[in-house]
């Protein structure tokens, strides 16, 4: 699979919860046309790192709990990262950074959409992972 590095550069468009979290990406192109239009579906545990450094873990299907990730809307990804078997590493514009690990059970998480090829990690995670 490859490395979702074509998220570096796009904003976030949109957030949704329920039993998952959603994350929309959008950027443009030089010529003003999109160049990409992402979804990132989560359903396992997030580890956001907030600016002033201080870590909560949020679990889709909590409700309020998960208000910090609506920091995030018009946000600008600056690191997008895939390591291991598929712990996904996301930066933003004003230092908060998003960690997502693969689950032993469950998909954790999964990016569609256009201008960059889907990801999906399923149950103990993803191999072969390509920069």
């Amino acid at each position: 699979m490859k490395v979702p590095a074509e998220l570096v550069g796009s904003g976030v468009t949109r957030t949704a919860f329920d039993y998952q979290v959603r994350i929309g990406f959008m950027a443009y192109g030089p010529d003003g046309r999109i160049r990409l239009d992402g979804e990132l579906v989560i359903e396992s545990p997030i580890t956001v790192t907030g600016t002033s450094g201080t870590r909560t873990v949020l679990t889709p299907g909590t409700g309020t709990a998960l208000a910090p990730l609506l920091g995030l809307f018009t946000r600008t990804v600056t690191q997008a990262e895939v390591t291991g078997l598929g712990t996904l590493h996301l930066g933003f514009d004003d230092g908060t950074r998003l960690r997502v690990d693969p689950d032993p059970d469950y998909e954790s998480w999964s990016l569609t959409g256009s201008g960059f090829e889907p990801v999906m990690v399923g149950p103990d995670g993803e191999t072969g992972w390509q920069h």
